[in-house]
């Protein structure tokens, strides 16, 4: 197949009526169908039921030190989630907190103590002239929310497949105290899947911040979310790298069950260091009097420990890597060679990330939607949903159906060629 940059004017006006007339007809099937976020599909969610059975009106709901899981107490989380989620974290119970259903609302809670009351005796953020926090790019949106919430000014770091770019972290990081933190989804990140490499993550435990609040806020959204078995990244664990570095304080690790058994109603939890960790229990004390151990207790039941989480993930993996395979096969059969976009094939994680020629991603969602399938808006994986150069598209392929995928894939591809052609015409 010609590249279409190769095609002449003529080509490309043949080629576009006949799109066009693709298009209508697609158009006009009225399909509705939404690939817009990474929601585990009904099949996924299934595999979680039997959660619903471990507890009932016989059980006993005492913790293993005796504390009856119905009333108050146990605020940084009873001692067999500490465990199991510590050995998903990969970090001694000791250094972790269990929290609620969800690691983003500890995210907004950690910016939120820092903007009012400061990290560990610093001065609160609110009463500093500027405020400023790095975001790799492509990266999460709901990240970007949360600081753009708080009014704190996002600088933009490229990624790269083995990471952020660290040659410009560790210069602003290590110039300018404004800087008070960056974002990081260093396993199978969102969008692209890349997982950071053993020099990245040692370069981010010897960071050397010219601000004494300086936090790596670490979300380690899918760190056993692999979707094959003999396929699988390596990352090296952050807080063991920090201490080794002499650097132990400078990372928030933060982790959750969201997306192994219910993303609404799971367990998540933050490890760091024992000052980290005090300067945590010391808002919690006045924020809670303890998060939800009856359901802590209903996950430690149901996945008992690591190897019960590795074996439920298998499953998981069964259901969404033909997803994956779909996406990326019809990719590679109908864009392949084209010369109008590229895409990451990642061996975990919820996403990939797709970027189209310069200047058209915003069109390609729009005629997109037009057909029927809704996907993220183009521009929201960079700060104030601005993308510079108009090409990034987050692909979600784990919510429909396989079925419904291959129509979604399918028009998809279709506003690609489309909106390409536009573009060049």
């Amino acid at each position: 197949m010609k590249k279409y940059t190769e095609m002449s004017r003529e080509e490309l006006q043949v080629l576009h009526q006949e799109l066009e007339k693709d298009y209508e007809n697609i158009r006009a099937l009225g399909l509705n169908l939404d690939m817009s976020r990474g929601k585990p599909g009904a099949d996924q969610l299934d595999l979680s039921m039997g959660m619903m059975d471990v507890l009932h009106s016989g059980v006993d709901l005492r913790c293993e030190t005796g504390v009856d899981c119905r009333n108050y107490g146990v605020i940084d989380g009873i001692p067999e989630a500490k465990r199991l989620l510590g050995a998903m974290s990969e970090v001694d119970p000791d250094h972790i907190i269990i929290y609620g259903n969800s690691s983003l609302n500890v995210m907004f809670d950690s910016i939120a103590r820092s903007m009012t009351h400061g990290v560990m005796g610093n001065t609160p953020w609110c009463r500093l002239d500027k405020v400023k926090f790095l975001c790799p790019v492509p990266g999460y949106d709901r990240h970007f929310k949360i600081t753009e919430f708080f009014g704190i000014e996002m600088i933009n770091i490229p990624m790269h497949e083995d990471g952020p770019d660290m040659d410009m972290v560790e210069e602003l990081i290590s110039t300018d105290p404004a800087v008070k933190g960056i974002w990081c989804v260093p396993k199978y990140s969102n969008p692209q899947g890349y997982t950071y490499s053993k020099e990245t993550v040692e370069r981010f435990a010897r960071l050397k911040p010219a601000a004494p609040d300086f936090r790596i806020y670490w979300d380690n959204a899918y760190s056993i979310h692999h979707l094959y078995d003999d396929n699988q990244d390596f990352l090296v664990e952050i807080l063991g790298e920090c201490e080794r570095a002499g650097n132990p304080d400078i990372v928030y690790k933060f982790t959750s069950t969201s997306k192994v058994s219910f993303p609404g109603s799971g367990i998540a939890a933050v490890a760091a260091s024992e000052a980290n960790l005090k300067d945590f229990r010391r808002y919690m004390q006045i924020q809670t009097i303890g998060h939800d151990k009856v359901n802590q207790l209903r996950h430690v039941l149901f996945f008992k420990d690591l190897d019960g989480l590795h074996e439920h993930m298998r499953k998981h993996a069964n259901l969404i890597r033909p997803k994956f395979e779909l996406v990326l096969d019809t990719l590679d059969r109908e864009l392949g060679g084209l010369g109008i976009g590229e895409w990451t094939r990642p061996h975990g994680g919820y996403f990939i990330s797709f970027d189209s020629m310069e200047g058209c991603a915003k069109d390609i969602v729009a005629k997109a939607k037009e057909a029927g399938v809704t996907m993220t808006g183009a521009g929201a994986t960079y700060p104030y949903g601005k993308d510079p150069h108009d090409t990034n598209i987050r692909i979600a392929p784990t919510y429909p159906s396989l079925e419904e995928l291959e129509k979604a894939v399918q028009v998809f591809v279709l506003c690609v060629k489309l909106a390409s052609v536009e573009k060049l015409l």
